[in-house]
């Protein structure tokens, strides 16, 4: 055999046992891309994402699109090839698998946890838009969840209205610790409570709570050994004067908090927020109403371009990342609370779009 012509054969097998290891050869990666983006103000499966009753609504035109990111499942063994590929492509990110799944978290705890996630987002979405508007509600301190083994077990239970420890009147989250951590280990503490059942029954018919009851719990030893403690972690519930349902599925995380709330606002104000035009965005909303970074900005972009929108409400603490590399015929709008969204669109619904506050790279 002629020697180029073996040269020419061995390299070709050489180039196949490659190809054959690449593709079976898992490597630690995990693959992120666009996702679906969906219009707060519109329908999803056949019923509106944002439904209120019980307050007069507005119709709305326009678009208020949240934006998703897809990434690959835990147990997804990645190859060498798709990894090469996943870099090459300029719309995917390829990241270590630790990144999206940390300390072997399985496909299960995280849907879990971005289940979590996503609902409270909801919660916080509605606070800031009901504080965006000036609508009054009613928020309580309650039993957030109750620890297993631990002295509220059974006592405590999660929902329950938390009125006053030891006598004194809780409004905050904090004070339930501030109250139990008086005592020593083995002394005993007073929960005056609404059990969760009468507490939701009272919202239900929009009544403030009659029924308290007195729970005596003994306390133990933190695990730090340096405090008092019952074993419940304290939370916050807010009642609203009206209903307000999110009819969305297989979505989680927080990323969608911003754009939830401006829908809200969106249905319960006369003028449209948007003008019609074409809004996308992104970030979380606690409460107050700031506006926190998200991850996988680079994806939201390009799936909003992909979807038709023109401006994109950024979070302030992503607006670097979104600026270097932004999809053609998208224009950035930096945010960083609920009112500098409002105003924002406020601008681009008057036509103002040269004072709108842009994104720019470092």
């Amino acid at each position: 055999m002629p020697r180029r012509t073996a040269t020419m054969l061995a390299s070709t097998l050489v180039l196949i046992c490659l190809l054959i290891a690449g593709v079976l050869i898992p490597v630690p990666y995990a693959e992120m891309s666009p996702g679906p983006t969906v219009n707060t103000l519109g329908d999803a499966r056949g019923e509106p994402v944002l439904q209120i009753s019980g307050r007069k609504t507005y119709p709305t035109d326009g678009h208020l699109n949240m934006t998703t990111v897809r990434v690959t499942s835990a147990d997804y063994k990645m190859n060498a090839v798709e990894a090469v590929y996943g870099w090459l492509a300029h719309d995917n990110v390829v990241v270590p698998h630790d990144t999206l799944y940390p300390d072997g978290k399985t496909e299960e705890q995280s849907s879990q946890e971005n289940a979590e996630e996503f609902s409270q987002s909801q919660e916080s979405a509605k606070v800031a838009a009901l504080d965006e508007l000036g609508i009054p509600f009613v928020s309580r301190v309650v039993v957030g969840t109750v620890i297993k083994g631990s002295p509220s077990e059974g006592k405590l239970h999660a929902g329950d209205v938390i009125k006053a420890v030891d006598g004194v009147r809780i409004t905050e989250q904090a004070d339930v610790a501030k109250q139990v951590v008086k005592r020593k280990p083995g002394q005993d503490v007073e929960f005056t409570i609404v059990p969760a059942k009468e507490a939701a029954a009272a919202e239900k018919a929009r009544k403030e709570p009659t029924v308290t009851r007195k729970v005596v719990i003994t306390t133990t030893t933190s695990e730090e050994g340096d405090r008092a403690v019952v074993g419940i972690q304290a939370g916050t519930d807010h009642v609203f004067p009206f209903t307000i349902d999110i009819n969305l599925a297989d979505v989680g995380g927080p990323s969608a908090g911003l754009m939830f709330a401006l829908g809200i606002v969106d249905k319960l104000t006369p003028e449209s927020l948007t003008g019609g035009r074409f809004v996308a965005g992104t970030g979380t909303i606690d409460d107050a109403g700031k506006v926190g970074p998200i991850g996988g900005i680079e994806m939201k972009l390009v799936g909003a371009r992909n979807a038709g929108a023109e401006y994109f409400l950024t979070p302030a603490d992503n607006c670097e990342a979104a600026a270097s590399d932004t999809p053609d015929g998208l224009t950035l709008v930096k945010v960083d609370t609920i009112d500098d969204a409002t105003k924002s669109l406020e601008k681009l619904r008057k036509g103002d779009t040269k004072s709108l506050p842009s994104c720019s790279k470092s």
